[in-house]
């Protein structure tokens, strides 16, 4: 059984990701699972060169630093001479009205964030890409949030298409729903998620935040007039979400957490300690990977000439059944 997830550098990791997916991917991964730093999905929209190399940098340091096993993490432009072709065979196998059909495509292109900036193709057709990334390694599981199912599925249903037309060659997968996870949101706004390339900064917890900037971030976490010290995330959102952080770290439910506190502060300074120390061997490892790129470079290496092994063979029979080999 083998299962893939990726993340993409569209920012410096933060405490939502660490807790939410890397810890678990590092504490119940199987040596046969793969993980990758998505860097191509992070083109889809307006981003710096430079910025993106720094990140996947990073994001591969935290990962490795968080206790994933070295040989199963890539890079997924290390295997670009592999999915270019086969974005291409499956995007001559995907309807026009499959792809206009995602979730996120349609609430992005319409997100006036960027207001005056193009709707990239790339961000249309990247879906594809993600099938690719999938297919070629032929995976069985793709733990999966809600918002990404829908391009699990069509990967389900490109593989199945590709299979029935022109022979068999890639495995079906299937996405799975992870164990429910600290669903971390901004301190600022605890209205939406903690983004790792959110505009404003100061409600999101980064792995690589100093411990004061961690501890201050989290002092001026929005909460409310209330004073009431239970777990109520509809009325209590910024509490309960801090509640949710100090859950996770602890491993308790957030309604066992809140006994004891008779005020907000306290909450605070437990949350503020509870994410140091849980991010502190993390910080330091990764610190330390980044500041020894040789070795950095030499993980990314092994991973991706794994990776690449594995998709050899299947891509090499798309394209011989595809009529291009």
């Amino acid at each position: 059984m083998t299962r893939l997830s990726g993340i993409t550098p569209s920012g410096p990791g933060h405490v939502g990701n660490y807790l939410g997916a890397i810890r678990r991917w590092a504490r119940e991964g199987s040596p046969d699972d793969l993980y990758f730093v998505s860097d191509l999905h992070a083109m889809t929209s307006p981003y710096h060169p430079q910025k993106l190399r720094g990140r996947t940098r990073e994001l591969m340091a935290i990962l490795v630093a968080a206790g994933i096993e070295p040989g199963t993490l890539f890079v997924q432009s290390d295997l670009l001479a592999q999915l270019g072709p086969l974005t291409w065979v499956l995007e001559c196998g995907c309807a026009f009205g499959e792809a206009a059909r995602m979730t996120q495509f349609k609430e992005k292109s319409t997100d006036r964030t960027h207001e005056g900036t193009p709707v990239r193709v790339g961000l249309f057709t990247y879906p594809v890409l993600m099938a690719a990334d999938i297919l070629l390694q032929g995976v069985d599981e793709v733990p999966v949030g809600d918002d990404q199912a829908q391009h699990v599925e069509l990967a389900r249903v490109l593989a199945r298409r590709f299979n029935g037309t022109y022979g068999e060659a890639f495995v079906v997968p299937r996405a799975v729903t992870p164990p429910a996870g600290a669903r971390i949101r901004d301190l600022a706004d605890p209205s939406r998620k903690m983004d790792k390339s959110a505009r404003d900064s100061a409600g999101v917890l980064f792995v690589l935040d100093e411990p004061d900037l961690l501890r201050r971030k989290v002092k001026r976490a929005v909460t409310d007039s209330l004073g009431r010290l239970e777990y109520r995330p509809e009325e209590q959102p910024g509490l309960a979400n801090l509640l949710d952080i100090l859950a996770a770290c602890q491993g308790k439910p957030p309604r066992e957490v809140v006994a004891g506190f008779t005020s907000y502060g306290e909450v605070k300074d437990a949350v503020a300690e509870a994410v140091v120390e849980e991010l502190r061997p993390v910080r330091e490892r990764t610190r330390e990977l980044l500041a020894d790129p040789a070795e950095l470079d030499r993980i990314r290496a092994v991973g991706g000439e794994r990776a690449t092994e594995r998709g050899a063979h299947r891509l090499k029979t798309v394209l011989r059944l595809a009529g291009v080999a």
